[in-house]
């Protein structure tokens, strides 16, 4: 397999200029449907492994970039993915700025090609999956689907999404009727186009509790807008649901876990979470006090410690 470059945008304004991230590469890398994701790549000199990034909806891989220093810094390279529809990958619509798939099998689809490129970069074993959000939802099913990493690590996974009872109930019923009305490229109800880091003041963002982490998400957008993504489609969020429904009905993998969840988690159903974790024999739950969505987000002390302890996790599950 030959891999493309793609572009890298380097952060002019690193989260912790004392330790700023490795040189970041990119790669295309396309799929067995031809779509074209990219892929992000950080190298250390002494590598122990390699840590595979499984992102949330709506990011990029620079996003990542902060987190992959940390973990070079512990001697890992560290690997993220654009998924399709978001980032710089190949967007489903003309409008670019809706999240959309048809089904959730597409992004296996992206984590087929991703491991492809890794094998074919060489990237040293073991491999080991770190997986925020919506990445939790494919990186259950990667899973099952047996994915070669020895461990993972996941961030408020995405294996339910808050919602009032009321709401879901609605949710599976419009998005159901919007897809066999073949309208799912609809923005979903109380969605638009608007980026959210872009549209909510810090006092009333639900992802962190770091004003320094979220002026750099912040930022981040600002300079490079292509990476922009707004709300999900009717047919997205048809997707997930009915992607989360056939998960709850999977056992846990035989695997070493371990799970962070924010004590004000607002996104994601903090209950399927528990349950999940309930039956995993091999797994542990971290429920971190005074923490929202993005547990890797937040306050340099709170993210060295998190990222010492997975690296630690990750060393002793090899």
């Amino acid at each position: 397999m030959q891999l493309a470059p793609a572009p890298y945008f380097k952060d002019p304004k690193p989260l912790c200029p004392d330790t700023p991230p490795p040189d970041g590469q990119a790669f295309w890398i396309h799929t067995g449907d031809k779509r074209r994701c990219r892929l992000g790549l950080w190298r250390t000199k002494t590598p122990k492994g390699t840590i595979i990034i499984f992102p949330g909806r709506t990011e990029y891989i620079e996003k990542y970039a902060s987190i992959a220093a940390d973990f070079a810094a512990r001697d890992y390279h560290t690997v993220a993915i654009d998924w399709r529809g978001q980032g710089l990958a190949d967007r489903a619509l003309p409008d670019r700025l809706k999240g959309h798939v048809a089904d959730f099998a597409e992004y296996q689809q992206d984590r087929a090609a991703l491991i492809a490129a890794m094998t074919a970069l060489a990237l040293p074993k073991p491999w080991s999956l770190l997986a925020h959000s919506m990445g939790g939802c494919i990186g259950l099913r990667a899973l099952h689907e047996g994915l070669p990493v020895q461990s993972v690590v996941f961030s408020g996974p995405m294996w339910g999404i808050e919602m009032h009872p009321l709401r879901r109930m609605g949710a599976w019923t419009v998005s159901t009727l919007a897809h066999w009305l073949k309208s799912g490229a609809l923005y979903a109800p109380g969605t638009s186009g608007a980026p959210y880091l872009l549209n909510v003041a810090f006092e009333n963002n639900q992802l962190t509790n770091d004003r320094a982490s979220f002026d750099h998400m912040k930022a981040q957008l600002q300079r490079n807008p292509s990476f922009g993504l707004g709300g999900p489609t009717l047919g997205w969020l048809n997707a997930s649901l009915n992607e989360m429904h056939r998960l709850s009905k999977l056992p846990s993998p035989d695997l070493p876990c371990l799970t962070y969840l924010g004590s004000d988690e607002q996104i994601v159903d903090s209950r399927a979470i528990v349950r999940r974790m309930a039956s995993w024999a091999q797994g542990r739950l971290i429920t971190l006090p005074s923490t929202r969505h993005e547990a890797l987000m937040e306050a340099t002390a709170l993210r060295l410690s998190r990222t010492d302890e997975i690296t630690e996790f990750f060393t002793q599950n090899t």
